[in-house]
């Protein structure tokens, strides 16, 4: 069960709150003190940049295992979200120096974000908003890296039901051969019970990367009996066979998006460790090199529109996360409950910087 930091951005008195949370979040990954002043570094260039060119957005922060060649580590993932006139000019925005005319910044603009972060990308809409994520890990960013290698990517975002410290929902991954597993659960109600449930999960999940869709609920089942239970969505995708295969308990949707058209995959009623039901059908679809699936807890409107985006697959996932929680959500439409959003995408170089 980790922390969660949704820090609203709407006045200057804003960027200290988010460079706190961005310490903090680091305290809690256990960052050496020189990343850790990374993070801070990117965290008040985010929350300066939404104040200078959208009046304003959010930065959410969440701790996530960011993959090394000998396992993974906690890094620390700040994501800034505006609805702003977007970037007119990209290019000219990731030039080092580029927001050295604001008072509240220290000048290093978002080139140098990019520079210092161990991964980093964003997107940006003419009338959307911007999207910018970038993750800070334990070891210092390679300069002049290479993209990422090809195959699958997954990422996301999670956010707490009125800005609580522990969102009740969690996502996380596991490989296992060519097979690359997702799971996203939402545990019942919301708080630090909920968090137990879905943290259980994703615990879980580490030692069943051979397992099917299937075969994985059934697991989850018995190591969440303890808790109070939890919808979950997993999918599966077969690298070498080019198949997702997708199975769901709960109230946990799915959207798959290939050849730019957008297809619902359906999650059965129950849930996870308390009333699982004895038999779950499995869906299973082709999975192109274009291909995106979109998991999220009902903290996202159910009948929220999936972007009309082409850009999005070659984006980072956790990038393509944040626009779909952005644009899914307003002002008119608050959220009830926590709310996450996970995202698979079949891979490919990131355009803004390095990938997940």
């Amino acid at each position: 069960m980790s922390r969660v930091w949704d820090v609203p951005v709407d006045d200057s008195t804003r960027v200290r709150d988010v460079r706190v949370a961005a310490e903090e979040a680091s305290a809690c990954a256990g960052l050496p003190p020189g990343r850790t002043a990374t993070a801070a570094l990117v965290a008040t260039e985010l929350a300066t940049n939404l104040l200078r060119h959208a009046d304003g957005g959010r930065v959410l922060i969440n701790l996530v295992e960011r993959r090394h060649d000998d396992g993974s580590r906690t890094a620390v993932q700040l994501v800034s979200l505006d609805h702003g006139p977007g970037i007119p000019d990209v290019a000219a925005a990731m030039r080092d120096g580029y927001t050295t005319t604001v008072a509240a910044s220290l000048g290093a603009g978002l080139g140098t974000c990019r520079r210092i972060a161990n991964d980093f990308d964003l997107h940006s809409a003419p009338g959307r908003g911007t999207v910018v994520m970038a993750r800070i890990g334990h070891e210092p960013a390679v300069r002049n890296q290479g993209p990422p290698p090809p195959g699958p990517r997954a990422g996301g975002v999670n956010v707490p039901l009125g800005r609580a410290e522990h969102s009740g929902d969690a996502w996380g991954r596991v490989c296992g051969g060519d097979r690359l597993t997702l799971l996203l659960a939402d545990g019942l109600g919301h708080g630090v019970k909920a968090a137990e449930a879905s943290a259980a999960a994703v615990k879980e999940l580490r030692g069943l990367a051979e397992l099917p869709p299937v075969e994985v609920l059934r697991s989850l089942g018995r190591a969440l009996r303890p808790t109070r239970g939890a919808a979950v969505a997993v999918a599966q995708l077969d690298m070498v066979a080019g198949q997702l295969s997708f199975a769901g308990i709960g109230n946990v949707g799915a959207r798959l998006r290939t050849d730019g058209t957008w297809k619902a995959l359906l999650s059965h009623p129950g849930i996870v460790g308390a009333q699982a039901p004895a038999s779950v059908p499995v869906q299973r679809v082709p999975w192109h090199a274009d291909s995106l699936l979109v998991l999220h807890s009902d903290g996202l409107p159910s009948r929220w529109t999936p972007p009309d985006d082409g850009v999005l697959p070659g984006c980072d996932p956790a990038v393509a996360a944040a626009v779909v929680l952005r644009d899914a959500g307003s002002a008119a439409r608050p959220v009830r409950d926590d709310t996450c959003v996970a995202v698979l995408t079949a891979g490919g170089v990131s355009r803004h910087g390095s990938g997940a």
